[in-house]
């Protein structure tokens, strides 16, 4: 699993990112997470101003983003927090990147199901484009990362990358939404399995028929 170590508090760290702020933009969507709580309760809005903190360190970089030390500093002091408390939140959870990543962060599901699916065969697919878990890749387009279950598990194996969730991956199916990325454009998100909608059985559905194009009423029926 991805190790959650903060990246070390050096003086290079520090000049580039001691002095961050929020922009005007996400400084008003930071007060708009702060407002959905009762006054005094400013510290609830932890997780959405450390996404925020996050995705403008990735504008700012051309990344996915991360979460410097100077940043969870900033995020701790913009709530009166401890910052001890904010690292723990950040250190705590996955959405969270605690060390610099590439454009394109692929986080891999290793956990059971998607490894009974075939996921080894995903991480071999990132090898082979020079993807090391943990790194970013030379060309700075990569980061990968294997992470615990995120709730697909009837369409594994998946992938999340960056925003977008990926499922019913095959090596081939991978490589296209890869080569898609990285020409810059966006490729469907979901199950990448031809005439799947959702997680519907792959063969499609087996009862209420009726429900897949309209609200159909079975009550009489029954």
């Amino acid at each position: 699993m991805a190790d959650r170590t903060p990246a070390p508090d050096t003086p290079e760290l520090r000049d580039r990112w001691g002095g961050f702020e929020f922009t005007e933009a996400y400084r008003e969507r930071a007060d708009k997470e702060i407002a959905k709580y009762p006054p005094g309760r400013q510290k609830s809005a932890v997780m959405a101003l450390l996404d925020l903190a996050q995705r403008q360190v990735g504008e700012e970089t051309e990344t996915q983003g991360w979460l410097p030390l100077p940043v969870i500093e900033y995020v701790a002091d913009y709530l009166d927090m401890p910052v001890i408390r904010v690292l723990e939140v950040a250190s705590f959870y996955f959405m969270y990147n605690l060390v610099p990543v590439g454009k394109f962060h692929v986080q891999v599901c290793g956990t059971t199901p998607c490894k009974l699916r075939g996921s080894d065969a995903l991480f071999e697919t990132c090898k082979k484009r020079g993807m090391v878990k943990g790194h970013v890749s030379e060309d700075g387009l990569w980061t990968l990362t294997e992470v615990e279950c995120m709730g697909n598990c009837a369409t594994a194996p998946m992938a999340q990358i960056n925003d977008g969730n990926y499922e019913d991956l095959t090596p081939e199916r991978l490589d296209a939404v890869l080569d898609a990325l990285a020409a810059g454009e966006q490729p469907k998100e979901g199950t990448q399995e031809p005439g799947r909608h959702t997680s519907e059985p792959a063969g499609g559905p087996t009862t209420l028929k009726a429900m897949v194009d309209a609200n159909h009423d079975y009550r009489d029926e029954w």
